[in-house]
């Protein structure tokens, strides 16, 4: 290990050298990092430790302030990314000899839970589309399958004619990194699919489109386009304020997970490469659990 003793701001300096030369990370990116190891600096000083001699109680402690202050999930992730940079780079260069941030990860409790519908909420969305009118039946299609297969947004968006199995109940949808999963269609959402593609679509594929889910105009929808059609027919259920654009996939997994489906099938439906991403809705089951007993039981 160095003997020397170092400045904190030499050990800032050499750390930035270090994720710009050999990590190749951008200026903007070295700066992001540098500025929480500064925040942590701050931390230690009103401590009367030295970045060096920091333990991991106390970094986990510094992370929980953090959250608590109502810093974003977003920024809260790359906090802890940023401390587990710093230390690894310490013990690279053997200004330490344990690292305390190499068991740091970023437990899913330290963010914002992902917010979802009730089941009575979705059937109320669903029933908003008007099916009286051509884009009543293609929007009911598209929530339908939003919910029914828990797609993202950006998968929907790109499903095409091919990717369709209705007779045998699943369709084939490109996720992150082209990969490709196969996602089963209930009943219910394989009713409103069949209706839009044989009476709605064909009258509106004027430019040959292979995608699914057109506009009058014979388009492929946008993300936003999505976006835009989901908040209009939340504010028109008022759910206003609990739409987002993941709101039915989120609702999709927790639900499943509340009627007893397994962990790992909810991964695999989602797409998730990792098993740590898809238990955030275990967190969410449990918290509206706790929320119905404290609501109904009498001693709660």
């Amino acid at each position: 290990m160095k003997t020397r003793r170092e400045s904190a701001e030499n050990l800032l300096k050499t750390y930035g050298d270090y994720l710009t030369v050999e990590k190749g990370l951008s200026p903007n990116t070295v700066s992001s990092y540098a500025f929480d190891i500064e925040k942590l600096r701050g931390y230690c000083s009103g401590q009367k430790k030295s970045l060096v001699r920091v333990k991991e109680a106390e970094l986990i402690n510094f992370i929980h302030l953090q959250a608590q202050s109502g810093l974003s999930a977003r920024s809260l992730a790359r906090l802890v990314s940023s401390i587990k940079s710093f230390y690894r780079f310490l013990q690279l260069e053997n200004y330490i000899e344990t690292n305390p941030a190499s068991r740091l990860n970023s437990p899913a409790l330290w963010f914002t839970l992902p917010q979802v519908l009730t089941e009575e909420e979705v059937v109320k969305l669903l029933e908003q589309p008007d099916l009286n009118r051509p884009q009543g039946l293609r929007d009911r299609a598209l929530l339908e399958i939003l919910y029914g297969s828990g797609l993202r947004v950006s998968e929907l968006v790109k499903l095409e004619l091919k990717d369709i199995r209705l007779k045998d109940g699943f369709l084939l949808c490109k996720g992150k990194g082209n990969k490709e999963r196969i996602v089963p269609v209930g009943r219910t959402a394989s009713h409103w699919l069949k209706t839009y593609l044989v009476d709605i679509r064909p009258g509106w594929n004027k430019k040959g489109s292979t995608v699914v889910f057109l506009t009058r105009r014979g388009s492929g929808f946008t993300r936003q386009g999505v976006w835009k059609l989901l908040k209009a027919y939340g504010q028109k259920a008022g759910l206003s304020e609990k739409i987002h654009p993941h709101i039915l996939r989120h609702s999709f997994a927790t639900h499943l997970l509340e009627h007893g489906a397994d962990l790992r099938s909810v991964q695999m439906l989602l797409g998730h490469s990792q098993i740590t991403t898809t238990q955030i809705y275990t967190h969410v089951s449990r918290e509206r659990l706790r929320q119905i007993y404290d609501r109904y039981h009498p001693r709660a």
